[in-house]
């Protein structure tokens, strides 16, 4: 068998950091190289073509769920320009939504990798990538009118999180939406 050319190897590289990506979201980052080369579709051995390590491509597929997550929010400012407000709460109506709540390969890496990355240790990319991710959420959350600040953001965040965790812990249970309706509620009350 002959060598790929560097536009495959780069392709196999992308779609391995994406299949990391949803793999991690959703089992957490103990999913073996082997499954998850057989996920992406590739052998195992090309795995060390591309990665000096799991914990490197740990690193690599973090920074990509959040630059998704990113990219999210970045797209619905854009739809909802000049009403921040808006975009926020077309956003906590998808956060805390059961389909959210079931999906997360493609949901919130703050949620989904919290625990791996809190155990992955300190001056690790991940952990980098994670607290730019969280910072960056909250700012997005946080007031237009910058009463309340970061402050609030961080707030509404660790009600998102804190929801969508404890939903899907209890899934298969009345108490799992009702979670989700009582965060939402919270959330989205005016006055």
């Amino acid at each position: 068998m002959g060598r790929v050319s560097q536009a495959q190897a780069e392709e196999n590289r992308r779609r391995v950091v994406d299949t990391a990506s949803r793999l991690f979201r959703e089992q957490g980052t103990h999913v073996s190289v082997a499954d998850l080369m057989k996920a992406a579709g590739l052998t195992h051995g090309a795995f060390y073509k591309q990665f000096a390590s799991k914990e490197a491509l740990v690193d690599e597929a973090t920074t990509h769920a959040f630059d998704e997550q990113s990219r999210r929010h970045a797209v619905g400012l854009e739809r909802y320009e000049g009403q921040r407000d808006t975009a926020q709460r077309a956003l906590i109506d998808a956060y805390l939504s059961v389909e959210h709540r079931d999906d997360a390969a493609d949901g919130c890496p703050v949620a989904a990798l919290a625990v791996d990355v809190a155990r992955g240790g300190e001056g690790r990319e991940a952990r980098r990538a994670y607290t730019e991710g969280v910072a960056d959420f909250a700012a997005f959350l946080a007031p237009a009118d910058a009463s309340g600040g970061s402050e609030e953001g961080i707030a509404r965040l660790c009600t998102l999180f804190g929801a969508l965790v404890l939903s899907r812990a209890t899934q298969g249970s009345p108490l799992s939406e009702e979670i989700l309706a009582a965060a939402h509620a919270t959330l989205t009350k005016t006055g």
